[in-house]
């Protein structure tokens, strides 16, 4: 009977963060529909003027095509009703459908932005650990003086000068695209050429990050330093890998696995920059391309998509506190 009750327990939370999860999408696409619609441009006129004449007829056409000629708030429920159907519309440049385009860019966003999210989260915790155990030493002030300088490079200009210096002056790494045209490779020459392409564009977009959570995770440490669990696991004789790994680094990780949810929607939004300097084929290119052309279809689905995924990434950072912090489950439970 436990089980049973257990089991339902859980369906219905499930069933009841679904329904939350649509509410929270329909009012995200509602709000994506009135910013796009608010910034000034045709794409009608952008359409006509592709297709070499502008003249009445083929504006009111195209604004019929499109749906572009109803009311706003026809409009409006038009767009929440595909959007309930999964159906994102059809790109007025390209005349296909957005969702494959979508499905065709998402892959390289999602490598990106996730190798980016694990080098910054992973190289940033272990430069703060081994800063917060040397506090106050030559070390901790190098690494401070590097976290500082790394926080402040825009993100774009630390993506050119990785290309001068390792694609130019070194010709170490290959300066744009995606992986190697017309290669004869086999899956491991694949990936490590994969590797080369990705190597700069996940170094320029997580090296804020890391810096960022270098230094929360530096402070975290020494905090926790100070605790009474910490004091009497060095009192039982304990080595200081064992109270590090064991006791310090759980505690240490809560406030950067808190930030590093709270930014993971930032740094989706960092890959928009990245794709464009590096010529990366993702969303960020495919949504810069559309803004450009007005493309109002695939703007509103590419941003669909990225609110869903930063949607995600909070439960995912939830799903992190339950592991990290037993009290966490014991007060779910």
């Amino acid at each position: 009977m436990t089980g049973i009750r257990r089991a339902a327990g859980i369906g219905i939370a499930l069933g009841a963060w679904i329904v939350r999860l649509v509410l929270v999408v329909l009012v995200i696409a509602t709000f994506n529909f009135a910013l796009v619609r608010a910034a000034p441009g045709d794409p009608a006129q952008v359409m006509a003027g592709q297709s070499g004449g502008a003249d009445a007829k083929l504006l009111a056409d195209l604004r019929a095509e499109y749906g572009l000629d109803q009311p706003y708030a026809v409009q409006l429920v038009r767009h929440l009703g595909r959007v309930v159907r999964l159906d994102l519309g059809t790109s007025t440049q390209q005349r296909r459908p957005v969702l494959d385009l979508i499905r065709e860019r998402l892959p390289a966003t999602l490598l990106l932005t996730v190798t980016a999210f694990a080098l910054a989260l992973l190289l940033g915790s272990t430069l703060g650990v081994m800063a917060g155990l040397a506090a106050g030493s030559a070390a901790d002030t190098a690494f401070t003086v590097l976290s500082l300088v790394l926080y402040a490079m825009p993100v774009f200009w630390l993506g050119l000068m990785l290309v001068l210096v390792f694609s130019v002056w070194l010709d170490w790494l290959p300066p744009f695209g995606y992986g190697t045209i017309n290669a004869r490779l086999g899956p491991l020459g694949q990936a490590l050429d994969l590797l080369r392409y990705l190597a700069m564009p996940a170094a320029s977009l997580g090296a804020i990050y890391l810096a960022i959570y270098a230094r929360l995770m530096r402070a975290a440490i020494i905090e926790v330093a100070q605790q009474d669990f910490v004091k009497t696991a060095r009192a039982k004789g304990l080595t200081g890998a064992q109270i590090v790994l064991g006791h310090m680094l759980r505690n240490a990780l809560v406030p950067v696995v808190t930030v590093a949810g709270m930014q993971a929607g930032a740094l989706v939004g960092g890959a928009v920059v990245v794709e464009t300097v590096f010529a990366w084929p993702g969303l960020g290119r495919l949504t810069f391309d559309a803004l450009l052309q007005r493309d109002y279809p695939v703007m509103l689905g590419v941003f669909l998509i990225l609110s869903v995924i930063v949607i995600l990434f909070n439960l995912a950072t939830d799903l992190a506190y339950r592991l990290i912090d037993p009290r966490m489950r014991a007060g779910s439970a």
